[in-house]
């Protein structure tokens, strides 16, 4: 159609208008130019900043370069005038063609793709040609005047081959964007909905299909985004995992200081590619990454609004279809890096590394620009705007892609924000491996502060370890010859020890030596190598204590449970006290951490924290009555007839307080076999000696205690009367009940309470259990202790026994007339513990129970000792009744059965037994005594129980003779202690 006008040569003031719009059009568009070209420059430097900020230097020049070549493209396209672009999309499309078939033949593979052609070192892929390429042939179709259905046709047949070409290598994100960049440009190009309709139902129902084309690390990625597996830290979450930590913890302006950001960046995984964007906000931080996602939003809207000027339809969608690209492009890699869109392998335009690709998006910007620059220039001669529709729906694509990176920026911006500081924690975890410092245990010691339970270096008995951290010493010789002439060891061989260990050993043992060369070494401060002192644990008592003070080894799974949390390979107190307080005496392990890489080898020591030695126990025990009762009570057994099989046990304590004093049993065994190193031959012969030394004889052996209970019975009387107590009873030789006859130790006359006490007489409490019943016996008991853990701080005690009507009847027995008599001397259903007998000893004396203690106060080197609280006195409800028993007691000293006892300096009270055991041969028993001193004003109660006869100087009388007399030779000595604070 021709241009017409009014005739004749324009006025002059109106081409002089028209030269100043046409000037002002052109200025804009050289702004234009300018705007677009300075945001994709800044998507450039930003790009080759991240990478020289990882410190991949060579591929920062690599990239320089190719981006230099890049930008001259852009400027060679610049120039290319519109009528152009027809010859330069089909060539672009044809060689892209060409070399996507090539690729199939000759390409280079990769994670199980085909996508490169190598010329010598330099690798091109071809499918980014290809997105320039089916732009341009498409824009040239789909702007042609043909009938929609012709164009139609040929855009979707010019579409399915680069694309089917991609499926084969495959590469399926590459795939994904042609396909959008197909479906753009047909939008775009107007195309009917007729047409557009049935082919997108078409990719509807055939997208499940596509499913069968994912390679399995694809499926892996889709389906851990699905179940939000990325937050997994291993697997197949790590890059998104890794992206957040990189996204959360990098600041508003990144953390350039930071001497560990070069270790950080090598846990992002695509820190170059896929996560570019992620690792240059993890390296300078929001700011930067909130300029690259600005940056992208100008140039797509300058993209978009270039659709908008040139005067034919080929340009308009030209840069409308690379203004949806760059956009989906950006959206996909940033909704990615954040974690809000699958891993697809898409980088972000001009920033992520990549020559061919960066090459191709200047080109194409350079394209773009040129049809802008091409329309501006010739605005006079263009078509009528109803003859050059312009692309639609651009500018709403356009403000979508806005408002989607808006939104995500600001998610990252919240995820920096609320998590930011959680995420670089986690951070800062998985790049440090730390090992154990272990505490030095603290020492258990007698009240005199007399060693008991010590470690053997701190007694020049055991050794120090020298650890060492292999990757960060075996690069400097001269530190392995420093180390091997203070540890004595060749050269040589140390060195091939080190170099041999693997890469991502944290502590490797090369030498134990002496403490002294141990201090030696720490001295020397060789960076990667420490000493650690070697658990071993030394009991200079020998078998003294050794039930008592148990020993240390490897936690087991119920230590594990017991104490939650502990490491591996943990020595914590197995038996006896060393369980009972290893929380005070283990201490806290310190650690020393160590930087790795994301292959977990070292590359740096990290923090150290020094090990807190674990608190010293100062015991209420003292030594020398220990060492006294000990020997007395081995003596006695060993002059039994049979000692083999008997054992024998004793406890002296303070009944006010419920302090231990001494705490003896035979036969015992010396905790030092424990080791380390275990002697198995000593633990097994242990094993099975007879008398079973591994026992504990005062709180976890039980035997009847015959005659020492009629003090409980006694005070069943008191409580609940049922016989004055200087009411004279006949008793004689024996007492028939229920059709049995109860026999006494000798013929005796009528007797009360006291006398009774005193001289033992069996039928006097026989008489006084029938009329009590069993029922007031046994509250009594109770009351006293009897048939319950007397709560001293040693694990494994035993509660005994204490037989009930009940108990019997739930047993399946029957409690007889006869079973009530007999529990009136300490027969039958009854089994105590010496620690049982001594505490109702005690009560009878005082008239309170105590909870017996053998801890008495912690504390450190150098420092105060603390008490430690224990349970205050209970007064028993019947003290005051309790007079005619203890007078009783007092007569058994001084005219009765313990006048073994009479010649000690102090008034003494006690009660004797004999109990027949059935466990124990004809003729022979559990030969019982149990004393009080002074008996007027109460300092100690030792009971002891000896098997054997119990005839002459074997019994147990003795034991507690020759304990109470050295005790009252030494009471200051055996009661003194160190200064304690108040707990």
């Amino acid at each position: 159609m021709p241009i017409t006008g009014p005739a004749g040569p324009p006025a002059p003031g109106r081409e002089s208008r028209g030269r100043t719009r046409q000037q002002r059009r052109n200025r804009r568009s050289g702004a234009f130019d300018l705007l677009a070209i300075v945001a994709a420059l800044t998507l450039v430097g930003l790009g080759l900043a991240n990478l020289h900020l990882i410190g991949a230097t060579e591929l920062a020049a690599r990239q320089g370069v190719i981006a230099a070549g890049g930008v001259l493209a852009l400027m060679v396209f610049w120039r290319v005038r519109a009528r152009y672009l027809r010859v330069l999309g089909w060539a672009a499309y044809g060689a892209a063609v060409l070399l996507l078939v090539g690729v199939l033949t000759v390409g280079l593979s990769a994670n199980g793709a085909t996508r490169w052609i190598a010329i010598g070192s330099f690798t091109f892929q071809p499918s980014e040609l290809a997105k320039l390429g089916l732009l341009l042939v498409l824009a040239t179709v789909l702007g042609s005047g043909r009938p929609a259905w012709q164009r139609f046709t040929a855009a979707v047949l010019l579409s399915v081959v680069p694309i089917g070409l991609t499926v084969l290598q495959p590469d399926l994100s590459t795939t994904t964007l042609l396909a959008v960049l197909a479906g753009t440009m047909l939008v775009i190009g107007r195309v009917p909905a007729r047409f557009l309709l049935p082919l997108a139902a078409a990719v509807v129902i055939s997208a499940p299909l596509m499913i069968s084309l994912l390679r399995p690390y694809q499926l892996v990625r889709l389906g851990s985004f699905l179940v939000g597996a990325h937050e997994s830290p291993t697997g197949s979450g790590w890059a998104v995992r890794q992206a957040h930590i990189a996204v959360g913890s990098g600041g508003l302006f990144g953390r350039t200081d930071d001497p560990l950001r070069g270790l950080r960046a090598q846990y992002l995984p695509e820190r170059e590619t896929d996560l570019a964007l992620a690792s240059l906000v993890g390296q300078w931080g929001l700011v930067a990454g909130a300029a690259a996602v600005l940056a992208a939003i100008i140039l797509v809207w300058r993209l978009a609004l270039a659709s908008r000027v040139p005067r034919t339809p080929h340009g308009a969608l030209v840069g409308g279809g690379l203004a949806v690209l760059l956009g989906v492009e950006t959206v996909v890699s940033v909704g990615a890096n954040l974690g809000l869109l699958p891993l697809a392998g898409v980088p972000f335009p001009l920033l992520s590394y990549g020559g061919t690709a960066l090459v191709v998006h200047l080109a194409a910007i350079g394209v773009v620009l040129a049809v802008r620059r091409d329309g501006a220039r010739r605005r006079l001669w263009a078509l009528p705007s109803w003859r050059n529709p312009r692309p639609r729906l651009i500018r709403l694509a356009a403000l979508g892609v806005s408002v989607l990176l808006i939104a995500f920026g600001v998610y990252g911006w919240r995820l920096q924000s609320t998590r930011g500081e959680a995420l670089q924690a986690v951070g800062d975890e998985q790049m440090t491996r730390c090992f154990r410092l272990p505490a030095a245990r603290g020492s258990i010691t007698d009240r005199h502060d007399a060693p008991l339970a010590v470690n053997a270096v701190d007694v020049g008995g055991g050794v120090d370890q020298v650890v060492v951290v292999p990757a960060l010493v075996r690069t400097r010789p001269a530190d392995i010859d420093r180390l091997a002439g203070l540890t004595g060891r060749p050269v040589e061989d140390l060195a091939a020890q080190i170099g041999a260990a693997e890469g991502t050993t944290l502590s490797l043992p090369v030498a134990d030596v002496p403490r002294d060369v141990g201090t030696a070494v720490t001295a020397a401060g060789i960076p990667g190598v420490f000493v650690l002192p070697e658990p071993r644990r030394w009991y200079p008592q020998g078998a003294l204590l050794g039930p008592v003070l148990g020993f240390v080894g490897v936690a087991t799974p119920e230590d594990e449970a017991r104490w939650p949390g502990l490491p591996s390979g943990e020595i914590v107190g197995r038996a006896g006290l060393e369980q009972q307080y290893d929380a005070v005496l283990r201490g806290i392990n310190g650690q020393q951490c160590v930087y790795v890489d994301p292959t977990g080898v070292p590359v740096a020591l990290g923090e150290r924290r020094d090990p807190v030695p674990g608190a010293d126990l100062r015991l209420s025990i003292d030594l020398g009555l220990q060492q006294r009762l000990d020997a007395g009570l081995a003596a006695a057994v060993r002059a039994q007839p049979r000692p083999r099989n008997r054992i024998g046990a004793a406890v002296a304590m303070d009944p006010r307080s419920g302090q231990v004093l001494a705490i003896a049993s035979t036969p015992s065994f010396d905790n030092n076999v424990y080791g380390p190193p275990i002697d198995t031959g000593a633990l097994q012969a242990l094993a099975e000696a007879p008398g079973s030394p591994l026992l504990e004889h005062v709180t976890q052996a039980v035997a009847p205690p015959g005659s020492t209970f009629k003090l409980v019975v006694a005070a069943a009387n008191q409580a609940h009367p049922v016989f004055a107590p200087h009411r004279a009873i006949p008793t004689g030789a024996s007492f028939t009940y229920g059709g049995h006859t109860f026999g006494n130790w000798k013929p005796m006359g009528p007797m009360d309470l006291v006398e009774s006490i005193a001289i033992s007489n069996d039928v006097y409490f026989y008489k006084l259990a029938v009329a009590l019943g069993a029922e007031a016996i046994i509250d009594t008991a109770r009351a006293l202790g009897v048939g319950a853990p007397t709560g001293l701080d040693l694990p494994g005690e035993s509660a005994g026994h204490l037989g009930t009507p009940e108990s019997a009847e739930a047993e399946g027995g029957t409690w007889y007339g006869g079973s009530t008599v007999i529990l009136g001397i300490g027969q039958g259903d009854l089994q105590v513990t010496p620690l049982q007998n001594a505490r109702w000893t005690a009560a009878v004396a005082t008239g309170s129970t105590v909870t017996p203690r053998l801890g008495m106060a912690i504390g450190t080197e150098g420092a105060t000792y603390t008490a430690l609280p224990a349970p205050a006195a209970t007064p028993v409800p019947f003290a005051a009744e309790l007079g005619p028993v203890r007078e009783g007691m007092r007569r058994a000293v001084t005219a009765g059965t313990a006048t073994r006892l009479a010649d000690l300096p102090v008034p003494v009270g006690a009660k004797t037994g004999t109990a027949q055991d059935g466990g124990l041969p004809e003729g022979e028993y559990d030969n019982w005594i149990s004393a009080v001193a002074p008996m007027d004003a109460p300092e100690i109660v030792l009971t002891a129980m000896v098997q054997g006869p119990g005839t002459g100087g074997n019994s147990a009388r003795n034991v507690v003779a020759d304990g109470l007399r050295h005790y009252l030779d030494h009471r200051p000595e055996v009661l003194g202690t160190g200064p304690v604070q108040a707990p």
